[in-house]
């Protein structure tokens, strides 16, 4: 009789297979739970962790600027008139007093000549008003003339004495509109703007040239607000040429704009050029570097980094327990193939650098390659 044969038979005895389906179900439930406790058995994951290690950073801030005059001035004629010469170009020299551009003087000297006849018909009556108070003066002095008569006389010749004074400023202003005709340099510089050209009619105090004065320069940065977020070591700013770097200078922030332009969103800086080269020309592009306070940063890969909700975070491994949590960090900067941790964490710590997007709080790892 073979073993299949004997336990047939003894599933068809009643009580028998009671007994046996029992037994079997019961092997079943030890058996699932066997596997159920299989399953459930943490295993730790294999990670690679670093430790964290500060290190000195200073950051530098480069832009870009121009080389322009401490002085500059918009110069106009002050009287209107038709352009009859020029005598400069963008990028000339001159020297104070150097004739500019002329306009066609006819109108103003036909007005000085007005006005020299006029003094000279002021001075005409103010011959006769004397000549009649001093008659009437020695008049009433012998009785033969009435004090109302000599009051009058009087009274002429103050008013010619006005008449007179009033013509020689009318002369005055117009021998000065007559010089104002002809634009000349205020100080020596180099000019930099021209907005006139001959047979053009400019109004009076339109202007018409730029003049950089000869002297101090500045070199002029537009720097976004965000760069002011940054502690600066000093305001001293290292300038050198874009076309050649060789050539270099130093310079100090001397004025910093209050307020944002509303275009570029951008703060005017101006730096003063100590000892400005020679090859640092008006108009000239710089490059000025400023150095910002040495911080205290922790350098990790850019695979350490993790998010916390919308927070960067990384994973940190309990030396005791050999488990991770979750750290929110703050990012002082990215670079390439790093990430640099101003804060939240600590020196010592070991983090996880390689392996961390499949974690949870709590977990158990297994480091590999551990280093310091």
């Amino acid at each position: 009789m073979t073993i299949q044969t004997h336990l047939i038979r003894i599933v068809r005895t009643p009580n028998t297979a009671k007994r046996v389906a029992a037994a079997v179900l019961a092997s079943i439930a030890l058996a699932g739970c066997n596997d159920r406790a299989a399953q459930t058995t943490p295993r730790a994951t294999l990670v690679r962790t670093v430790i964290a290690q500060p290190r000195e950073r200073q950051a530098s801030l480069t832009l870009t600027g121009e080389v322009q005059a401490r002085f500059r001035a918009d110069l106009s004629f002050r009287v209107g008139g038709r352009v009859v010469a020029r005598d400069v170009e963008v990028g000339t020299h001159v020297n104070k007093g150097f004739v500019l551009a002329r306009l066609d003087p006819a109108e103003q000297a036909a007005d000085v000549d007005a006005a020299t006849a006029a003094v000279a018909s002021a001075e005409a009556q103010l011959r006769v008003a004397k000549a009649t108070f001093e008659r009437q003066k020695a008049l009433i002095a012998s009785g033969f003339t009435t004090r109302t008569v000599y009051d009058q006389a009087e009274e002429g010749l103050r008013t010619a004495e006005g008449v007179l004074d009033a013509a020689r400023a009318q002369l005055g202003t117009s021998q000065d509109a007559l010089g104002h005709t002809v634009l000349r340099a205020e100080a020596d510089g180099v000019i930099t703007a021209r907005n006139l050209e001959v047979g053009q009619v400019v109004p009076a105090a339109q202007p018409v040239f730029s003049l950089a004065q000869d002297g101090e320069r500045d070199a002029v940065f537009d720097v976004y607000e965000s760069a002011f977020l940054g502690q600066t070591d000093s305001r001293r700013v290292r300038l050198a040429l874009v076309s050649d770097p060789n050539v270099t200078a130093t310079g100090e922030v001397r004025e910093i704009s209050p307020v944002i332009d509303a275009k570029s969103s951008t703060i005017r800086v101006k730096v003063s050029i100590e000892n400005p080269p020679a090859a640092m020309t008006l108009g000239s592009a710089v490059a000025g570097t400023v150095k910002a306070k040495a911080q205290q940063e922790i350098a990790l890969p850019w695979s350490a980094l993790m998010a916390a909700g919308r927070k960067p975070a990384v994973w940190t491994v309990d030396p005791k327990t050999r488990t991770t949590s979750l750290k929110p960090v703050t990012v002082g900067a990215y670079e390439a193939g790093q990430v640099l941790i101003k804060a939240g964490l600590e020196p010592g710590e070991r983090v996880v650098v390689d392996g961390g997007k499949l974690l949870s709080a709590g977990q158990a790892v297994t480091e590999e390659g551990d280093r310091s």
